[in-house]
């Protein structure tokens, strides 16, 4: 997976937007104003930062070295993600665990709102 296709994959989701609030180079993705992925996407190597549940977190970094804790992030609920050390569809998989983390964490009437979306 190169940049733009980590791009073009995080505005796929309901209601995801991009935003800019730590300067130009690094992208922020968020729904409904919560943030699910941050990615400096001209970096190389290209990394994701993602929200993760904390045992699967911890598991996940013990099984691929590809995958920290979050750089300047919570390191209980955020990894560091190598994008092209893991296969696509994995970090794919990852990408969709954390928006879906942050969608059952908003309220209900936000929630039920992404659903008529």
């Amino acid at each position: 997976m190169n940049a733009a296709r980590l791009r073009a994959f995080c505005l796929e989701f309901n209601a995801a937007a991009e935003e800019f609030p730590f300067g130009p180079e690094t992208s922020v993705f968020k729904v409904l104003g919560k943030m699910f992925a941050l990615s400096a996407l001209n970096a190389r190597p290209l990394t994701v930062n993602l929200k993760c549940e904390p045992e699967i977190a911890v598991q996940l970094r013990a099984d691929h070295p590809a995958i920290v804790p979050g750089w300047h992030m919570n390191k209980r609920h955020w990894n560091t993600v190598t994008v092209g050390e893991l296969p696509e569809k994995m970090v794919r998989e990852l990408i969709e665990d954390s928006y879906d983390l942050v969608v059952a964490g908003l309220p209900k009437a936000e929630r039920l709102r992404l659903d008529r979306a």
